[in-house]
């Protein structure tokens, strides 16, 4: 790029491309960056994916888009819980890598298992990455691809796969070699995530590498170590290395300990690492670097890894260190590293850094530096809300350094989006650098030249251009620079290609010395069009004169010239340039109207030169005593003349830079003045050379302090300044304005913001405070994480996405607000009140903030028309819209037409009549009568004003298809006015030889009555009916308004319950209770009771339905005739009621997933968490799901907290304010299960049948159950088929997978429901299928010896094998063989290991087995080791040589085999120590007897950290061999 050009009106727009996708009626979105190439046509284009993984071709000369091609639908922000960081799609985010051998574009896509639908959020245990290889000629995809990361195992950490859903996959893609590689993180620090690289065989697809920063012995309950850098790339040096960089994480193995860079951590958190890329593809890592400060950083989330490790060109080499890197993070630290030697973590001087140098920013950094390696060498930081930094590099001695010399005229924008740093040069030519800046704010492209002037930036061009994509930068071929929006266009930047004028520029007048001239050159123009010469000007610096010009204007005819003279006469040193500029007019198509003339030069001085730079140097925002020893920075002592320069003397002075003078303490090079000491003070520099000087500022004591020092020598005097200031840490506080706008809330975690009652159709404002608290010598606040609830679904949000941003920054005593809302859309009078919640994630640098999900709430009420109740609540409620003339008048009685008609003043005369129904209609009416009308439509119907008030809603004539109709607004006394007469239904006394004998409490452990029937229409006739035609049972009962259940006695616990405990407004029992019918017997009276006789239709007392009616002298029960308020409901469908619960400590007491709805109820909210094991419901709208609860959650003190009504179904509860109405998944075995008593012996079918006594579970709990696991026989429509191994280089089950550290049986059931296989596997893995994959086989039970993660009663698989279960299949467990085995099947209970020795547990029919207290057995091994024997150590000696760990309180054989993954032997003994070895010493030390083969049964000692499994015995050891052909067939280890 010519800065000539670049820099002259020519240059500017060429064009912006609307790209047309619009998935969901949202325009494209740009977040990976476009690529230019020149594919085998020989033309050069642009390659745009987007967010909703589209990707275009385009020609780069006119962005006219020549192919397109879809790759998948979009994953969608709405499954992301609030993270919008990139929305609404997320799809292409990350650039991809072009293969020039083959035209080959390599890139990933996220998006959902389920193709076909669109624009849905599946949830994320559907989003998928795939890799895709283009042929950028035609965009076809190439053999191999894409593929599938869904599943993928770490190669370092077996127990962590990768899940779509919850990754994120940001980086820049890097190709090296034969292999790509990808790295990945998560969305918002949401969910169980692990950073990961992945690499993959460019040509075949297949995976060479899988590692995931959260390495061995991390568990996969731990998440951090993201590598998302901002987009920024996967570094190489394309000499078989790798660099990067990492975010924040929880696992921080490394605290008080240095350690060296060559013996890394597996968590590789908030870490620079550097692997070598081997032959095959994999990755080991050499090297590493961690901040000192680690376990500090992420507390506040402050990622090392928001800026990629870029490294420097050669010509930033110094004395031995021949390699540099640079990043910097969000701590604002941009920290240069020896990439040869990283420096580990504390091993600098005080346990601090070991780096080349460190330079503290005032604000965090999101954007890897800008780098220009010509004159001299610069650095360019981006920093948040601040300008851009610029560094200079020098190497004094051997020893290298970076100076900040210069800064941009302008801040950076005070939200997240400056981009990252980009240079470019012409052709390699010095004086020609220039450096380009992407912004969201203010210019959103700024063009500067790489060298400043006097501490400055010069910014030659800016442009504005919407929707400008934050941490992009621009993108440039042949002259052009292209950028990518979030609105959907690409934007292409240049200058006309042609010129009107050939002036044979540039011109360069070599070196002059200053204040000299040089002699003047001719300077001549031909004219390649005829035109008109309108103005010639010099633009730029004084260094430059011009002679001898025409007088303009002048007409010129094409091939016609003109001349005129320039010469140069420099003021000061270094390359200089400027511009002479020939306006001009034509009327030629494609030709610009002017042409630039570049001017060129160097300035030397023959004398001595001083210069020092920066002439300020200031230490900011430090808190004293954090670092020990101080803080550095630099400053460069220049020479710019030719003669060796001399300092004769520097002095000191603490007012000014005029004097008083002071000593300095310390030695001429090593002065101490004030605050600051000055490292390596020169006293003679020779010619063209520079020194750089260290500046120390001692941080112990606060204040702010200045030393002015004034510099003496042969080539002249400078002053230069040093200020700092340090203090105390910042003291955050959060506010929340009061909901009258008077006064202010503090936040603590406990607290919920509220906005109070808003009331329909109106909005409410409020503002959010964040202040820096502290004294005012304190470091400034700075917001380290900022998510509003900005652009999401609900009531409550932000007013944008600016105030109090991320990167906002507070100095002590300052403050910052942002305001929110709360908007209640408009509704009927007389409806229920519900709320709205929202949630702000933010974190700030006071140490003892932490990360705060900030709550927020509000409660959306509507008026309310008198008659009140005690609640506030009308006794009208607004029925809905209803159709009249259905054929007839609905209400009868009009009580009224009025020009004064409102809903408050026909209710008052329904009132006051004692009608039940009360309707407005046609804006004036008001109408009254005793029935419901027949039709209620869609609200939209009803669109009348009322007249006596046009806000309010009277009736309408339809919209539509129901348009020109008469419509009612219909309110109802649902729940009757005082002293308004009782109304039924009541209890119906019997039918069909069963009679009511009353109201039933459910059974303690069980259903009172065991045998559930289905029937369609829900009454006590058809109940009945059924009960009586499957077994003629003796009881009959109703519960939950429809359930049907008998049986022929009550199970224990169900107890006669009061009749109001029912709910008697219904015929079907209520939440826990039936109403219970008998049959033959006499009605059993309740001890209240009143006579009265009823008109029932014998359709509902018969299976036979009739058209007569006859009456019935009955004894009721005095009830009340309505549910008189809302109660709680004890069980919901197959979920049961645990309590009001409090929210979490920190985060979400579930944290599975949630949705909120503003017509909640807890069937909802159920259905929502299917497959999980507890849903609670709170704010009254808000669900949440998950398997555990969050640390803090506990019963509710008081239970009543629980009193929001469910906006769905106000009868219901649905939580509160920070609490939960929780319930738990009931575990029952439907009707069509086989029921095994927990001791039977069952015939099993066989080649040679053996009778095996088998355990299973009881159906209810008792003490004397065993505790150990077993075969669940059946879950949810599927029955038990069997164990079976995984496929061969496939999956045995492939449609699905759902991982969960909570995961069952049950849950793993309902997750497949839409497959004919599931099976459980690894115990936290769920995997769906309609087939097997090859090689998948059925194997003995005893192999699948996992217990479930979330239930230790039941068995989920095991290491490559699947506990698998079919829909409708008949049940096997231990009752089913296969031909596939030739030996007995063993008992699934496990109690020895009998599937290694070969034997089963047989018994004698007549025998029956007695359930052990504990079931324990012999582990099999894992995805890498087999189990071998039991092995005695020799008498002298040890079998295995390693000892790793010695747990007495969590050892497991499965701990163990992940800790020896590396080795070819691994054994463990005592019960808690754990060897590993690479040979057995079976004969031990010399003379010894040697170790030998024992009986299974001799290795007894249980594990402490699973007491189903044996962990060895005193000197014998559970000895496991590593199976190379398992290990490699799972992918779930390597041997080094």
């Amino acid at each position: 790029m010519d800065p000539v050009v670049v820099g002259s009106p020519t240059f500017g727009q060429l064009f912006q491309t609307l790209l047309p996708g619009n998935y969901g009626g949202h325009p494209e979105t740009i977040y990976s960056q476009p690529l230019v190439y020149t594919t085998s046509d020989g033309i050069q284009y642009v390659f745009v994916a987007t967010t909703q993984n589209n990707l275009y071709k385009l020609d780069a000369k006119t962005g006219a888009i020549v192919a397109q091609r879809n790759l998948h639908i979009p994953f969608l922000a709405a499954d992301l819980d609030g993270c919008v960081d990139i929305s609404p799609h997320v799809g292409v985010t990350a650039t991809g890598v072009i293969d020039p051998t083959t035209d080959t574009l390599y890139l990933t896509c996220k998006t959902y298992v389920d193709q076909t639908q669109i624009n849905v959020a599946q949830g994320r245990p559907a989003g998928r990455y795939y890799l895709h290889a283009i042929n950028l000629n035609d965009l076809s995809e190439r053999a191999n691809f894409p593929v599938d990361l869904e599943g993928t195992v770490a190669l370092n950490n077996p127990i962590r796969s990768f899940n779509g859903g919850i990754h994120h996959q940001r980086p820049a893609l890097l190709h090296s070699g034969q292999f790509i590689y990808a790295g990945f993180a998560s969305h918002c620090v949401k969910w169980n995530f692990t950073g990961w690289i992945m690499g993959w065989n460019k040509d075949t697809g297949a995976n060479v590498e899988r590692f995931a920063t959260e390495g061995l012995g991390v568990p996969n309950t731990t998440p951090g170590g993201g590598v998302w850098m901002s987009g920024g790339g996967l570094a190489s040096d394309d000499a078989g290395s790798m660099f990067f960089a990492t975010g924040n994480g929880y696992a921080s193995q490394l605290n008080t300990i240095p350690v060296n860079g060559r013996d890394p951590p597996t968590a590789l958190e908030e870490a620079a690492v550097h692997m070598t890329i081997n032959m095959d593809g994999s990755l080991t890592i050499v090297d590493f670097f961690m901040p000192w400060e680690k376990t500090q950083l992420d507390g506040a989330d402050r990622d090392l890894g928001t800026s990629p490790l870029e490294l420097l060109p050669s010509e930033f080499s110094c004395g031995d260190i021949k390699r540099i890197g640079v990043v910097t993070g969000k701590s604002g630290k941009t920290y240069w590293l020896n990439l040869d030697d990283l420096g580990g973590y504390q091993n600098g001087p005080n346990k601090l850094d070991n780096v080349i140098e460190v330079y503290q920013n005032e604000n965090s950094v999101y954007a890897g530096a800008g780098v220009y390696p010509l004159e001299g060498g610069y650095i360019y930081i981006n920093v948040i809300q601040y300008p851009t930094h610029v560094f200079k590099f020098s190497c004094n001695n051997g020893v290298p350094s970076f100076t900040k010399v210069a800064d941009s005229p302008t801040n950076n924008a005070y939200i997240l989006g400056v981009g990252h740093g980009t240079t470019t040069s012409l052709n390699g030519q010095a004086g020609t650098g220039l450096v380009w800046t992407s912004d969201v704010e203010g210019f959103n492209l700024k063009i500067y030249n790489a060298v400043p002037v006097n501490g400055n930036m010069t910014m030659i061009n800016s442009f504005n251009i919407p929707g400008i994509t934050k941490f992009t930068r621009p993108v440039f071929g042949d002259g052009r620079v292209y950028l990518g929006t979030t609105k959907g266009y690409l934007y292409g930047f240049g200058a006309p290609v042609n010129l009107p004028l050939n002036c044979s520029l540039p011109y360069n007048f070599g070196t002059a010395n200053l204040n000299t001239s040089t002699t003047a050159t001719t300077i001549t123009c031909k004219a390649n069009i005829a035109l008109t010469i309108s103005s010639i000007a010099l633009s730029g610096n004084a260094n430059f004169k011009v002679t001898g010009l025409p007088t303009t204007p002048f007409a010129a005819a094409a091939g016609s010239t003109f001349s005129f003279q320039a010469y140069f006469a420099p003021q000061s040193v270094g390359p200089l340039s400027s511009n002479v500029l020939v306006t001009t007019i034509n009327s030629v198509a494609g030709y610009s109207a002017a042409t630039p003339i570049s001017l060129q030069g160097n300035g030397q001085s023959v004398n001595a030169l001083l210069s020092i730079t920066p002439i300020t140097l200031a230490f900011q925002g430090l808190v004293t005593g954090e670092q020990f020893g101080g803080v550095n920075q630099s400053v460069i002592f220049n020479n710019l003349g030719n003669s060796p320069l001399t300092i004769t003397n520097i002095q000191y002075s603490l007012v000014s830079e005029t004097g008083p003078f002071v000593p300095a303490n310390g030695t001429a090079a090593n002065s101490q003045a004030g605050a600051f000491t000055f490292i390596g003070l020169p006293t003679t520099i020779p010619g063209n050379s520079g020194v750089t000087v260290t500046v120390n500022f001692n941080t112990d004591v606060s204040g702010n302090f200045a030393t002015y020092i004034s510099v003496i020598s042969n080539g002249g005097t400078v002053a230069f300044d040093v200020v700092g200031t340090s203090g105390s840490q910042p003291i955050a506080v959060v506010e929340f304005q009061t909901p009258d706008e008077l006064g202010w809330v503090e936040y603590t975690n406990t607290t919920t913001f509220t906005f109070g009652n808003v009331t329909e159709n109106t909005t409410k404002f409020l503002k959010l405070r964040v202040t820096n608290n502290a004294t005012a010598e304190s470091a400034r606040l700075s917001l380290t994480v900022s998510k509003p609830p900005f652009g999401v679904a609900g009531i409550i949000g932000t007013n944008n996405n600016v105030d109090l941003a991320e990167g906002t920054s507070l100095a002590p005593g300052e403050n910052a607000t942002a305001t929110m809302y709360c908007s209640a859309p408009k509704t009927q009078w007389n409806t229920y009140s519900y709320n709205g919640t929202a949630t702000w994630e933010m974190n700030v640098n006071d140490p003892n903030f932490t990360k705060q999900s900030i709550p927020f709430f509000c409660e959306a009420v509507a008026e309310q028309a008198p008659p009140l109740q005690s609640n506030g609540y009308g006794y009208y409620r607004y029925e809905g819209c209803y159709k009249d003339n259905n054929p007839n008048r609905q209400l009868q009685t009009q009580l009224y037409g009025s020009n004064n008609n409102t809903i408050k003043m026909c209710i008052a005369a329904c009132a006051a009549g004692g009608y039940t129904y009360c309707g407005l209609q046609y804006n004036r009416e008001c109408w009254a009568g005793p029935k419901i009308p027949v039709l209620e439509v869609d609200d939209d119907n009803c669109n009348y004003p009322c007249s006596g008030n046009v806000n309010e809603i009277c009736g309408g004539n339809g919209v539509g298809d129901g348009a020109g109709g008469a419509y009612i607004s219909l309110f109802s006394n649902t729940q009757s006015l005082p002293d308004a007469p009782l109304t039924g239904p009541f209890v119906n006394p019997g039918v069909d030889g069963y009679t009511s004998i009353g109201c039933y409490t459910e059974a303690t452990n069980s259903r009172a009555l065991p045998f559930g029937q289905t029937i369609v229409n829900k009454s006590v006739a058809n109940c009945v009916a059924a009960c009586s035609a499957a077994a003629n049972y003796i009881y009959a009962g109703v519960e939950y308004g429809g359930e049907c259940w008998c049986g022929n006695v009550f199970s224990a616990g169900a107890v006669p319950a009061p009749i109001t405990d029912s709910n008697a407004t219904e015929y079907c029992g209520a939440g826990n209770r039936l109403n219970v019918y008998k049959l033959n017997s006499a009605l059993q009276p309740n001890s209240s009771v009143s006579s009265s006789t009823l008109n029932t239709s014998a359709s509902t007392i018969s299976p036979t339905s009739t058209n007569t009616s006859m009456p019935v002298s009955i004894t009721s029960y005095t009830a009340t005739p309505t549910q008189s308020g809302p109660a709680i409901k004890y069980q919901v469908g197959n979920w049961a009621f645990q309590g009001c619960f409090t929210e979490a400590t920190t985060g979400r007491a579930l944290q599975v997933s949630t949705f909120a709805n503003d017509s909640m109820t807890l069937e909802l909210c159920s259905a929502f968490c299917a497959g999980n094991s507890m849903f609670g419901v709170e704010y009254g709208r808000e669900c949440y799901c998950g398997n555990t609860l969050g640390a803090g959650s506990v019963k509710a003190t008081i239970q009543s907290d629980c009193n929001f009504r469910c906006p769905g179904n106000v009868m219901e509860y649905c939580g509160a304010g920070n609490r939960l109405e929780l319930y738990s998944l009931i575990s029952s075995i439907s009707s069509t299960s086989i029921l095994v008593s927990s001791t039977t012996s069952i015939l099993i079918s066989s080649s040679a049948p053996t009778l095996v006594s088998t355990t299973l579970p009881p159906t209810t709990k008792s003490s004397g159950m065993p505790t150990g696991p077993t075969i669940v026989p059946s879950a949810s429509g599927y029955n038990y088929l069997g164990c079976y191994t995984e496929g061969v280089n496939t999956r045995a089950l492939s449609g699905g997978l759902y991982a969960n550290d909570s995961m069952t049986i049950q849950m793993c059931a309902v997750s497949c429901s839409a497959y004919t296989y599931f099976g459980a596997e690894y115990s936290r893995e769920c995997w769906c299928g309609n087939s097997f994959g090859a090689g998948a086989n059925l194997t003995s039970n005893s192999n699948c010896s996992m217990a479930c993660a979330g239930d230790s009663t039941e068995y989920c698989g095991a290491g490559n094998r699947l506990s698998v279960y079919m829909k409708g299949s008949a049940s096997s467990s231990a009752i089913r063989s296969s031909p596939a085995l030739n030996s007995s099947i063993v008992s699934s209970s496990l109690v020895v290991s009998s599937s290694l020795s070969s034997k089963s547990s047989t018994s004698d029919p007549s025998s029956t087995a007695t359930p052990t207290t504990t079931v324990r057995f012999v582990s099999t091994g894992n995805v890498n080791f087999t189990y071998y024997a039991c092995a005695s150590e020799p008498s002298s000696g040890r079998l295995l040589p390693t000892q790793v760990e010695n747990n007495g309180t969590s050892m497991t054989i499965e701990r163990c085999l992940g800790e020896c993954w590396q080795y070819a032997y691994a054994g463990v003994e005592y019960g808690r120590e754990c060897w590993c070895g690479n040979v057995l010493n079976v004969n031990g030390n010399a003379g010894a007897n040697p170790s030998t083969n024992m009986t299974d049964a001799s290795c007894n000692f249980i594990c402490p950290g699973n007491s189903t499994e044996y962990c060895g015995a005193g000197s014998k050891l559970s000895l496991y061999w590593f199976d190379e052909v398992k290990a490699v067939r799972n992918g779930g280890g390597r041997k080094s």
